[in-house]
């Protein structure tokens, strides 16, 4: 098997990786594959990861750019080690560039509930909308884990799902009843159907893609801010927890972070409206 399609098949089983994250993967891996050229696979050193750095920097490319390219290298062939295919792992040692975080995009609540309604409620693919949409803002999960949800993952009784995130990692998260009860009204629209909750209009599973067609939909309906992605609202999420009291510790385990540094992004964005807020109402700001 390819080096790379063989890496990127681990991501996905072995990772639970989204399809989104295998895409991004594969295309970095082929980029610096063209760059080695022959020197691809086993044959890379150090000296190539510097000289491709440069390249890159060369192309002007943005630095979070740079750092995300080096990051799907460096895992490659960490994966490589670990399967007794090089020795060394030859981007050891060579330092991810510091750069500027892109601040997440999110909606300000009004104009998420704006949006929410916007799917009509007399058609069963209306309110299939309107369960994806309530159930992105409430709970905050991932697009692939929504497009994964099971009706067993839901509880209704509790008000709980499960979540099966990265690394096969599980996860409980609340489930607000607004989302329930657009939930409750899409399944009984629907005949009963084993399998993932979110179907097509065909009765298969709906995709990510698919998905992300219709809430550019409803972003062009409401006339939101160009440019929003389904994650805007896994983003809103986070951020209106945050900026209503929540702990940075909970909005970790529900959004499912392994890490509070990925969190803490939030706290940028909620420092960002402070400071605005600051600007604006003091005297002597």
């Amino acid at each position: 098997m390819d080096p790379i399609q063989e890496f990127v098949e681990y991501l996905k089983s072995a990772r639970n990786a989204s399809p989104h994250t295998l895409k991004a993967y594969g295309r970095d891996l082929e980029e610096f594959r063209k760059f080695a050229a022959d020197m691809f696979p086993w044959d890379v050193t150090y000296r190539t990861i510097r000289a491709y750095l440069a390249h890159l920097r060369g192309r002007q490319a943005a630095r979070l750019t740079i750092s995300r390219k080096l990051a799907s290298v460096r895992a490659f062939y960490r994966f490589a080690r670990r399967q007794g295919r090089v020795g060394d792992n030859p981007v050891s040692g060579v330092h991810t560039p510091k750069g500027e975080h892109a601040l997440p995009q999110f909606l300000d609540p009004g104009a998420v509930v704006e949006l929410l309604q916007a799917p009509p409620l007399d058609t069963v693919s209306g309110l299939r909308d309107r369960a994806i949409l309530e159930t992105f803002y409430s709970t905050g999960i991932r697009l692939s884990e929504l497009t994964a949800l099971k009706r067993m993952d839901v509880d209704f009784s509790s008000g709980l799902i499960r979540v099966m995130g990265k690394r096969r990692k599980e996860r409980i998260v609340p489930l607000g009843q607004p989302a329930m009860a657009a939930l409750q009204a899409y399944l009984r629209a629907q005949a009963p159907v084993a399998g993932v909750i979110f179907r097509n209009a065909r009765g298969g599973p709906i995709t990510p893609r698919s998905v992300e067609r219709i809430m550019e939909k409803y972003i062009r309906q409401v006339g939101a801010q160009k440019g929003i992605s389904p994650h805007a609202l896994r983003h809103s999420f986070a951020t209106h927890l945050l900026n209503n009291g929540a702990d940075l510790r909970s909005v970790q385990e529900l959004l499912g972070h392994a890490n509070l540094k990925t969190t803490q992004i939030y706290t940028h964005v909620t420092t960002d409206r402070l400071k605005e807020a600051y600007r604006k109402a003091h005297p002597r700001a």
